[in-house]
């Protein structure tokens, strides 16, 4: 499907939506980036962030559970740009990510850092690891249910500063409820936490 097809559609899914797309920054074309989909409470999010980056025109790759990849949804999961994912074996996964951001300026990769779409007491680091690790900057997108709106709406590269960049990260969704509100998962890294202790 070509990207003109997708930026169409995408236009008119958000015309008859409930939704409004307000994305304010957008990723530098050409250059690898990650995008950070939060609060993360519903299925409906992926469907809001792939409304978003069609109609930005931005060709994104997305991690999902690997029972989603069998015949026949895995054609439309792979054709969507999505990378199976084994949760039982896990390691690796990371390095192989850094790898594909190295070696591809057009790699885009959408991640959902709580994991889950229930509550939960961490968001997951791998964003921020493979950010650290190739230097490609993180977008925050986000999906609020008070305001009725989903976009892209900061940008920042990670300084290695986990709680300074973190506290950015809380700064941003501080105001985002999610679809879910009751489901949200505060951002926080285990790695504070650690740190805080050392």
């Amino acid at each position: 499907m070509s990207g003109g097809i997708r930026r169409s559609i995408a236009k008119v899914g958000w015309k008859i939506s409930k939704w409004e797309h307000v994305s304010t920054v957008v990723p530098e074309p050409g250059k690898p980036s990650i995008l950070i989909g939060a609060p993360h409470t519903s299925n409906w999010d992926f469907i809001l962030m792939l409304g978003i980056a069609w109609e930005l025109g931005i060709k994104v790759r997305f991690l999902g559970k690997d029972s989603l990849f069998k015949f026949p949804l895995g054609i439309l999961m792979r054709a969507l740009g999505g990378i199976p994912v084994d949760r039982k074996r896990p390691y690796g996964l990371v390095e192989d990510l850094v790898k594909q951001a190295k070696s591809d300026d057009s790699f885009v990769l959408v991640v959902t850092p709580e994991g889950t779409r229930g509550t939960g007491k961490y968001w997951k680091s791998g964003f921020y690891r493979i950010a650290m690790q190739t230097g490609v900057p993180i977008t925050l997108g986000y999906v609020d249910r008070d305001t009725m709106t989903s976009g892209l709406g900061a940008t920042f590269t990670p300084t290695g500063d986990v709680h300074a960049d973190m506290d950015f990260v809380r700064d941003f969704y501080k105001d985002k409820s999610g679809l879910k509100p009751h489901l949200r998962t505060e951002p926080r890294l285990r790695e504070e936490d650690r740190e805080a202790r050392s």
